[in-house]
């Protein structure tokens, strides 16, 4: 019988050689044991994946950043139901677009503030959903893009502002949809992350590293990286051919002037892994076991759950916690959809990482098999 370490080597190797993705890292943490796997190149040149490669997590950053404002929370320098007014003032007194897809000045008033419990629900009433992805984009699409606030669509730090610019020119902008009534995706960890930065008085990437990446010894995870030898080169996938979205020397190479709480960072697989541990094990030193019960669990009511509208129901049954889904059987984790994927399965002890460099399709995404042969192992027990 093949060992662990040789079953998830070969699934990562399988996925390399049927072109899932040009490369691959892959590990799994099970009962106190690591398991890590990498296969293929970072880019055309032909560096090899390795375990100490660097692969951009998109929005697997949001549940880091959901544990450093949760950390905050605990610190009481913030508080879940307290209204955001205080620290982000442009975002008081929203206004609210009678239709989604209408006109941005044919507003109602909002019936009550935001919350930093809504922004970490995606219910603050602004985001992603379905109707922006087919026919002609909403006026409030073309409106955020003249505003380069880069909150539909994958991630693009080269174009965004400054925090401070970046927030007033949301401030700008109407709501959606009444706070807490919907569900949707994205903007409201970018929000989250000036909003911790605001509380401390120092960047995001400050907040990040005091609360969660020090503590827990994450040295590869950074807003960018100029180990770009490190760094895999991003692909996307039109009319099924890859090409390149970001070169190793590209938008992640330099320091962005946005440090993008929702899709920014960039990690590596034991890092990831380490983060995956830590919350799977009752968030020592980060968070405590308590915080991380309520970070895991679904906190979408059924009203806001049927209102996730059709066509972006990215949650595929699932619940939301804090930055994380949460599914019925106990297990949660996010995906990134630049190539990466994260799952924690409390009843096995197990955590399971897989990072790629090939953007999220119709296909899927690269190395599944290695969380399939985890859920496996569940089934069977």
């Amino acid at each position: 019988m093949m060992s662990i370490q040789a079953r998830i080597e070969a699934l990562v190797d399988e996925s390399v050689a049927r072109d899932e993705a040009p490369g691959i890292a892959a590990g799994v943490l099970m009962r106190g044991e690591r398991y890590v796997a990498a296969a293929g190149s970072l880019g055309t040149d032909g560096r090899p994946v390795g375990r100490d490669s660097l692969f951009r997590i998109s929005s697997m950053t949001k549940p880091i950043t959901a544990a450093a404002v949760l950390a905050l929370v605990e610190e009481n320098t913030l508080a879940l139901d307290e209204p955001i007014d205080r620290l982000l003032p442009e975002l008081a007194d929203r206004q609210v677009l009678r239709e989604p897809s209408g006109s941005i000045t044919d507003t109602v008033p909002a019936t009550r503030a935001i919350t930093t419990r809504d922004l970490l629900t995606f219910t603050w009433g602004f985001g992603q959903q379905g109707a922006l992805f087919g026919g002609a984009p909403w006026p409030i699409v073309n409106a955020a893009a003249e505003r380069n606030l880069e909150t539909f669509g994958p991630p693009n730090p080269a174009a965004m502002p400054d925090a401070d610019t970046w927030i007033a020119r949301l401030g700008e902008l109407p709501l959606m949809t009444q706070p807490g009534e919907r569900w949707l995706y994205h903007s409201g960890f970018q929000v989250l992350g000036v909003l911790a930065a605001r509380a401390v008085g120092a960047t995001l990437l400050d907040v990040l590293r005091e609360r969660v990446l020090d503590p827990l010894g994450m040295s590869d995870t950074a807003f960018h990286t100029t180990d770009t030898n490190r760094l895999a080169t991003s692909y996307l996938r039109h009319d099924g051919e890859l090409q390149v979205y970001d070169a190793a020397d590209g938008q992640w190479s330099v320091p962005p002037q946005f440090q993008d709480g929702g899709a920014g960072l960039v990690s590596s697989i034991d890092d990831m892994l380490t983060f995956g541990s830590a919350l799977l094990h009752g968030g020592a030193p980060i968070l405590s076991t308590r915080t991380v019960a309520d970070m895991t669990r679904n906190h979408l009511t059924d009203e806001q759950r049927t209102r996730v509208w059709p066509g972006f129901d990215i949650l595929d049954g699932a619940g939301w916690g804090f930055g994380v889904a949460a599914y019925a059987d106990g297990s949660y984790g996010w995906d990134g959809g630049l190539g990466t994927r994260w799952i924690s399965f409390p009843d096995i002890d197990a955590t399971v990482v897989v990072l790629s460099q090939r953007g999220f399709d119709e296909t899927g995404y690269a190395g599944a098999g290695v969380i399939d042969l985890v859920r496996s192992w569940r089934s069977s027990r």
